[in-house]
């Protein structure tokens, strides 16, 4: 029977190791974001042979990842089938993508059902398009830049390291005082904490901006594979204008040319989020469904 356990630092090398053959640009398949999300949902992780499962939720809410990892990928799929079985529990894989739906159909035909939520598909950007932002479907973004650097002659750019880490926290504290009214942001702080007491370990890269010295944008992801990043957090104020564009466009110049492509993640089926994601006019839209099976 598969063991789950809650994930621990001295598991991303194995886990990385599978993650190796990962088929897909998701962002749900990082260790660091398993790791820093792992309390707000309830994430457990399994090594089978040589690949990686995980869970989340509890009881008749939990869903898995697919199986990542080398080998008989038939087998494993099988073991989360017997593991459910054997528990009760309805077999749901989520954040399943095209290629793994293939998978699941040439080994399991008719067996899945597949359900799919727009607001948790991935948006994938080309690195190149985020860094140079020509043409006039950015000009809207171009002009925030110009003026927030007009407005702020003593901005200034720099890689998050271990001597301005706190800088960003404090930044996300004065965030919170803003946006005291969201439920959710004790939880993402939790995760961002997390996120940064480990940061060096978890390999994550970031940068900030500052204006006249004090920190008042910051962003930060790490490395799905060779040629694709995922930003998994990103925070400005919202007053003053052009901020988030330009940490945004920074980072991206400074830290993000070695790839291809920059996922920004889901809007969660948020308006505003989903106007702001589709305005940068993504390379992909990344579909990811839940595989539920039927048996």
């Amino acid at each position: 029977m598969l063991e789950f356990k809650t994930p621990q630092i001295e598991d991303k090398l194995w886990v990385d190791e599978c993650f190796k053959h990962l088929k897909t640009m998701n962002c749900d398949y990082t260790f660091g974001n398993m790791f820093v999300w792992s309390t707000e949902y309830t994430t457990k992780i399994c090594k089978y042979k040589d690949f990686f499962i995980c869970s989340w939720g509890k009881g008749d809410e939990t869903s898995f990842g697919i199986p990542v990892g080398n080998g008989d990928f038939k087998d494993a799929v099988n073991a989360v089938k017997e593991y459910t079985k054997e528990l009760g529990l309805k077999l749901r894989f989520y954040g399943v993508t095209e290629a793994y739906i293939d998978m699941l159909n040439d080994y399991f035909p008719n067996e899945f059902d597949f359900q799919y939520d727009d607001g948790y598909g991935d948006y994938i950007y080309s690195v190149e398009k985020m860094a140079e932002l020509k043409g006039k479907k950015y000009h809207g973004k171009r002009n925030h830049i110009t003026n927030f650097k007009r407005n702020n002659p003593n901005w200034s750019f720099e890689i998050i390291n271990k001597d301005n880490i706190n800088d960003c926290i404090d930044l996300h504290t004065k965030w919170i005082s803003t946006h005291n009214d969201d439920s959710d942001i004790s939880f993402e702080f939790e995760a961002v904490l997390k996120a940064f007491e480990n940061y060096e370990k978890l390999g994550f890269v970031g940068g900030l901006i500052r204006i006249d010295g004090e920190a008042i944008a910051y962003t930060f992801g790490e490395p799905i594979s060779e040629e694709t990043f995922v930003t998994h957090f990103e925070k400005a104020p919202p007053e003053i204008q052009g901020a988030y564009p330009v940490i945004n466009q920074e980072f991206t110049k400074n830290c993000l040319m070695n790839y291809k492509y920059v996922n920004r993640e889901e809007d969660l089926g948020l308006e505003g989020l989903r106007k702001a994601k589709q305005s940068y006019c993504p390379e992909i839209f990344l579909q990811k469904c839940i595989a539920v099976y039927k048996g």
